[in-house]
C-alpha cells in the first residue's frame, strides 16, 4: 500500500465500529464544568435514553472505563473471595471473565462447549439444580460472544433458574448485544448487565454500562469485596442528581447521547430488525462461498457479527492481512481457540446496505487475493437477501 490511499478506510470490526457524522460532531466541542448544572442535564439525559435499550427501570451506572471495568464492579460488589460463580464457556470473553474471576479468589466453575453455539440453560438448570446448599452465588452468561458470534438465550437461562429455584444472581455480558438486538434486563430479570460504548451503541471506547437490579443492589449492601472507584452506591445518588462521583467522560457522554438519539429516531424495533437482515445476509454469502459458519445453531447466531471459518491448511489472519493490504478494510480476527481459524465481519452500529456489500465485496475480493478455496457469488447472494427483504 502506498503512503496514501485514497477513499475511506472500511472498519469491519465487531468493534470500535463506525461513529455516525453526529456523533463525531457532538464531540467536536470544549469541555464544561462536570459539577455545572449543564453537566447534571446532560447525565440525567443520557441515563434517561439508555434505559430502553437496556429494557431497565431500575439503576444504571457509567464508568469511564472499557467494557472491562463493568465485569469488575459486579465481582466486586456481590461477590467475595472464595464464593461460587457458574459460567458457560461459550468463546474468548467468557474465558476472559472466568479469568478474571480467578484472579479475584472466586471459585469459578466452567461449563465446556465447543465455541459453535451459546450457553445451553438446560445444563445450567442442572448444575442448579443439583447445587442443593445454594454454594453457587452468580450465573454469568456471555448474551453475544464476538469471539464466536454465537447468542445465548437469556430468558431461558433465567427459565432454568427459577425451575431449579436457585437464588444465585444472572450476570449478562451485553457488550456487543446492546444496540443490535431487543434486551430485556427487568422483563429477564437479569441481576447484572454489562455493557460497553464502542459497539452497538456508536460511540468511541471508553465507556462502560452497568444496569443493576434491586436483588443485586441489595447483596452489595450487605457485602461483596472491598471497593471504591467500582462500587455502585454513588450511582445510585448519580441516577437522582446526573452528577458522578468521579471526573467523567464529558465528551463521550455528549457522543453517547447523540448516538442514543440516532436509535431512537431510527425507532429500536427498526435497529433490530436492520442488524438481523444484515446478519442473514452476510451468512447467506458465506454459505455462497462454501464457508463454514463458526456458530453451527441456527437459533444461536448473533445479529452483529459474523465469524467465519477458513478452510483447513489456510490462515485467516493472512487473509485479513491481504484484505487490509489491497483494500484497506479492517476485520476482526480469530482470539483464543479460533486464532487464525476465523475472521469477523461486523456489522453492527451505523452502517448502510451499500457499506455492508461493499464490505462484502471486499471479502470476496480478498479470498480470490489470498488463493483461500471457495466459490465467487457470495455477494450476489447477499444482495438478493437484501433487495427481496427489502421489497
Amino acid at each position: 500500500m502506498s503512503a496514501f490511499t485514497p477513499g475511506r478506510h472500511v472498519l469491519q470490526t465487531p468493534g470500535p465500529t463506525n461513529l455516525p457524522d453526529r456523533v463525531l460532531r457532538a464531540m467536536d466541542r470544549n469541555a464544561i464544568n462536570h459539577r455545572g448544572p449543564e453537566f447534571g442535564r446532560l447525565g440525567l439525559s443520557v441515563i434517561g435514553k439508555l434505559r430502553p435499550v437496556f429494557g431497565t427501570e431500575g439503576l444504571i451506572g457509567i464508568y469511564p472505563s472499557s467494557g472491562t471495568g463493568a465485569w469488575e464492579a459486579a465481582f466486586a460488589n456481590t461477590l467475595q473471595p472464595g464464593d461460587r460463580i457458574l459460567i458457560s464457556r461459550t468463546g474468548q470473553f467468557a474465558h476472559l471473565w472466568e479469568e478474571m474471576a480467578r484472579r479475584f479468589g472466586l471459585d469459578a466453575v466452567a461449563l465446556e462447549t465447543d465455541w459453535r453455539r451459546g450457553a445451553d440453560p438446560a445444563v445450567i438448570g442442572q448444575v442448579l439444580d443439583d447445587d442443593r446448599e445454594h454454594r453457587i452465588k452468580a450465573v454469568c452468561v456471555v448474551h453475544s460472544e464476538t469471539s464466536t458470534s454465537c447468542l445465548s438465550d437469556v430468558a431461558a437461562v433465567r427459565d432454568a433458574m427459577d425451575r431449579a429455584g436457585h437464588p444465585a444472581l444472572l450476570m449478562v455480558d451485553a457488550i456487543s448485544s446492546l444496540g443490535c438486538i431487543d434486551y430485556r434486563h427487568d422483563a429477564w430479570r437479569v441481576d447484572v448487565t454489562v455493557a460497553g460504548s464502542q459497539k452497538g451503541l456508536m460511540t468511541p471506547p471508553g465507556l462502560a454500562f452497568t444496569a443493576v437490579s434491586a436483588k443485586a443492589l441489595a447483596v452489595s449492601r450487605a457485602g461483596g469485596a472491598r471497593r471504591s472507584y467500582w462500587d455502585w452506591e454513588p450511582l445510585v445518588r448519580a441516577n437522582e442528581t446526573g452528577f458522578f462521583p468521579y471526573t467523567p467522560a464529558i465528551n463521550l457522554l455528549w457522543a453517547l447521547e447523540a448516538a442514543l438519539d440516532q436509535l431512537a429516531e431510527e425507532g429500536l424495533d427498526a435497529v433490530y430488525a436492520r442488524h438481523q437482515r444484515y446478519a442473514e445476509a452476510t451468512r447467506r454469502a458465506a454459505a455462497a462461498w462454501g464457508l463454514d459458519l463458526q456458530c453451527q445453531d441456527p437459533a444461536a447466531y448473533a445479529p452483529g457479527v459474523t465469524a467465519i471459518r477458513v478452510p483447513e491448511g489456510h490462515s485467516a489472519d493472512r487473509l485479513r492481512a491481504v484484505i487490509l493490504e489491497r483494500f484497506d478494510m479492517s476485520l476482526g480476527n480469530g482470539l483464543g481457540r479460533v486464532e487464525d481459524r476465523v475472521f469477523r465481519i461486523g456489522h453492527m452500529g451505523d452502517l448502510g446496505v451499500l457499506q455492508l456489500t461493499g464490505a462484502l465485496t471486499g471479502v470476496e475480493m480478498g479470498l480470490a487475493a489470498a488463493g483461500i478455496p471457495h466459490q465467487p457469488g457470495g455477494v450476489l447472494a447477499a444482495m438478493r437477501h437484501l433487495t427481496e427483504s427489502n421489497a
